[in-house]
């Protein structure tokens, strides 16, 4: 499984839109923040080892309605504190 965080920036007062379509359209989203600074969302997303991210991206995210750009994330290794006592 792979793990990706795609930050997003929205058209002015899209930013719920766009939320909520990722939510009920793409099946592979785990959670969708909304944050300050540069981008306006943060999504994070769980793709099959095979997936192709930058198909998933570009074909998947980029072309929601709503979204003007996007910066992609990978990740390698989730840390937490139930991970370290077992």
């Amino acid at each position: 499984m792979k793990t990706i965080f795609v930050m997003v920036k929205c058209e002015l007062g899209k930013a719920y839109a766009v939320a909520d379509e990722v939510v009920q359209q793409v099946e592979e989203v785990s959670e969708v923040y909304s944050i300050s600074g540069e981008f306006d969302l943060m999504m994070k997303f769980y793709l099959s080892d095979n997936a192709d991210i930058g198909h998933f991206v570009t074909e998947r995210v980029q072309v929601l309605s709503g979204i003007k750009d996007t910066f992609t994330i990978i990740a390698f290794k989730a840390f937490s504190p139930d991970a370290a006592a077992g």
